[in-house]
C-alpha cells in the first residue's frame, strides 16, 4: 500500500474536538491507483491534502507513505519526502517567474538529485511544450502553465502526485485537455495519484472516487 491514513484527526487551535476539520478519517490508496476526493469548500479537503504532502501536522491517527509514517518525522525529513517521493500540482501553479518553462520544468527534479534527461524530454514534447522552452511563465496562457507544473511533478517520477483543483483555473476544453495527459503520464510513470476536486465529472475519471463532508469521510 503507496499511502496509508489510519483514523486520522486534525483540529485547528482555540476549537473544540467536536469543530475538529478532519475527524478520524482512514483511507488507503495502492501504488499505481488513483482516487479522486470531493467535497464542498470547508469540508476539509484541502487540509487532508497539506497532511498527507507533509506541509502541516496532524493532531491523532497516523499516514504512511511507501510504508514511512509522518509521525514525529523532523521537517528536514519532510522536506526530503517532497523532494524524493511526493510532488504537489496546485490550482495556481506556483512557477517561478524568472525562470523559463525549461528550467522550471527541472526544478524539482535538480533539488531532489533525480534528472532524467530522457524523462524529461518526453514529458515536454507530450505536455506540448517542446517549442515553449525558452518562454516565462508570464508568456503562457493558464493550461500551459497548468501544463509545466504538471510536467515539473512528474519530472522528479513520484510514487504519489497530490493535485488541488488542478484544472480549477481553467476553461471546460483546457480544463479537459490538461486532466487527460496528467492521467495519461501518470500511469505512464506508474505514479500514484491523490486528486482534490469539487467536480464529480473529474472525480468519475480515477479509479476511486470518496467523498468528505464535514470532516468525515463518507
Amino acid at each position: 500500500m503507496l499511502l496509508s491514513i489510519q483514523n486520522l484527526s486534525k483540529c485547528y487551535p482555540g476549537l473544540p474536538p467536536s469543530r475538529a476539520v478532519l475527524r478520524n478519517i482512514s483511507l488507503d490508496l495502492e501504488a499505481g491507483k488513483s482516487i479522486a476526493l470531493t467535497g464542498e469548500s470547508g469540508s476539509g479537503k484541502s487540509t487532508l491534502l497539506h497532511l498527507i504532502a507533509a506541509l502541516d501536522h496532524y493532531d491523532t491517527g497516523d499516514i504512511k507513505i511507501d510504508g514511512t509514517s509522518l509521525t514525529g518525522l523532523t521537517d528536514r525529513t519532510r522536506a526530503e519526502i517532497r523532494r524524493t517521493k511526493v510532488a504537489l500540482v496546485f490550482q495556481q501553479y506556483n512557477l517561478v517567474p524568472s525562470l523559463t518553462v525549461g528550467k522550471n520544468l527541472l526544478l524539482h527534479a535538480r533539488l531532489g538529485g533525480r534528472v532524467d534527461l530522457d524523462w524529461n524530454t518526453t514529458l515536454t514534447h507530450r505536455l506540448g511544450l517542446a517549442d515553449l522552452t525558452d518562454r516565462y511563465p508570464e508568456q503562457l496562457s493558464g493550461g500551459q502553465q497548468q501544463r509545466v507544473a504538471i510536467g515539473r511533478a512528474l519530472a522528479v517520477r513520484p510514487k504519489l502526485l497530490l493535485a488541488d483543483e488542478p484544472t480549477g483555473n481553467l476553461d471546460e476544453t483546457a480544463s479537459a485537455e490538461v486532466l487527460k495527459l496528467m492521467l495519461e503520464l501518470v500511469r505512464k510513470s506508474g505514479t500514484s495519484l491523490f486528486l482534490v476536486t469539487h467536480s464529480a465529472q473529474i472525480a468519475a475519471q480515477l479509479d476511486r472516487q470518496v467523498h468528505l463532508s464535514e470532516g468525515v469521510l463518507q
